[in-house]
């Protein structure tokens, strides 16, 4: 029988479990193991298809714990899918991950504990284990890939973190279940935390113990095809936080607080100067009125970061194209393309007038190139009245204060 010495009832109370993935880490595994087990005996491990001494360490646990062994090697991902599929199994709310490595300290155990009992029970959790990245034992390569791993966690959800690279986390496993995975490597661990942010899951970081002893710690990262394999999911996740959930988001929030709180809160008190918030504007109504069909969202997205102007406020201004707006728009572009190309304005815009596929692509070509100067016209002159709106706001804001 396993005895615990500094057994931390919390475990049961939180229904937690502790879940360890090990893929040949014999020098680490059973010391791993054991500062586990000085604080539940509630855990989960997943042999990864070891093909060291890994079966005979954990054969003495295997009548204790749940122990999972494949039959081959299938990388980091397959091995947390199916730990949260025991998780689950099991019943248990919560999972915390930690590497058979030897890099984590199980007495960090608690400090997740800590955070999961102040928490909302009706609001779930997932917690990141943050290292010290400054660290003199951290390898520079683990710095720098974190940084890049964060810099696009924060472009597909919008939540600042400084580690999410971490593999010692808490996991909110109800939530998790009703995710759709695909990936199976050590690109799994971000998916994941992408997804749960979109369902509206509080992300964040707390402060965990790291320890990098190269002459025991056996790394199964490989640089060009799990960074390549990285990169190729960020692409992904990026496409369909433009496409979809950037703008679902965005709208939510404008639902969630009305037209008119939105606008008092996240334009007019928005921290940026005038000229940027005209400029954002400016940008969401020429990307809204120009024919860039399909494509409007990840255009004005992505032109508001490259420029460093307020995304929400672009985005907004692009949804000009709206049902009731898509008739004077189309009608408006039109009149502009004649204009342009020398034509007379046609006020019926008779369709019955088009008989060919020559004037289909006449009367094309003529709303496209209206409907770009239509956007130019409609942008500048926005741009222009919403600086002075915006200068004359903050003029009188500073005579008040003053």
């Amino acid at each position: 029988m396993i005895q615990t010495t500094l057994y931390d009832e919390r475990f049961e109370t939180l229904n937690c479990c502790v879940f360890i993935p090990t893929y040949n880490n014999q020098k680490t595994l059973d010391r791993v193991i054991q500062g586990v087990l000085q604080y539940t005996n509630r855990i989960v491990i997943i042999n990864d298809g070891a093909t060291d001494d890994t079966a005979n360490i954990l054969e003495k646990y295997q009548e204790e714990l749940t122990v999972i062994t494949f039959s081959e090697n299938k990388g980091k991902g397959m091995a947390l899918r199916e730990g949260f599929k025991q998780a689950h199994l099991l019943g248990y709310d919560y999972m915390i991950t930690i590497d058979s490595d030897g890099q984590h300290f199980p007495s960090d155990l608690s400090v997740f504990l800590d955070e999961l009992e102040k928490q909302d029970s009706n609001k779930p959790l997932l917690l990141i284990g943050s290292r010290n990245m400054d660290d003199p034992s951290v390898p520079g390569k683990s710095s720098f890939g974190n940084k890049f791993s964060n810099f696009w966690y924060y472009i597909e959800t919008g939540i600042k973190l400084k580690d999410t690279q971490s593999g010692y986390r808490l996991y909110p496993i109800k939530e998790i279940s009703k995710l759709k995975l695909f990936t199976t490597k050590f690109e799994l661990e971000i998916e994941v935390i992408v997804k749960l942010a979109w369902r509206n899951v509080e992300v964040r970081n707390i402060p965990v113990q790291v320890l990098y002893d190269e002459t025991e710690r056996v790394s199964h990262f490989r640089p060009f095809k799990d960074f390549t394999r990285i990169s190729v999911l960020n692409t992904w996740l990026v496409t369909l936080t433009l496409f979809f959930y950037l703008p679902k988001r965005l709208i939510h929030r404008v639902k969630k607080k009305g037209f008119k709180r939105y606008w008092r809160e996240n334009v007019l008190r928005s921290n940026d100067p005038p000229i940027k918030k005209a400029s954002a504007i400016a940008l969401g109504l020429f990307i809204g009125i120009a024919p860039f069909w399909g494509f409007q969202t990840i255009l004005v997205i992505s032109l508001a970061i490259a420029l460093r102007l307020n995304r929400p406020i672009a985005f907004l201004f692009s949804n000009i194209s709206i049902p009731p707006l898509i008739p004077f728009i189309i009608y408006g572009s039109y009149q502009m393309g004649a204009i342009a190309m020398g034509k007379e304005m046609d006020a019926t815009l008779n369709i019955e007038d088009i008989k060919s596929g020559t004037d289909v692509f006449k009367s094309l070509g003529q709303y496209v190139l209206g409907s770009f100067i239509l956007a130019t016209i409609v942008s500048l002159i926005s741009g222009v009245i919403a600086y002075l709106y915006f200068s004359s706001r903050k003029s009188k804001s500073s005579a008040i204060d003053a």
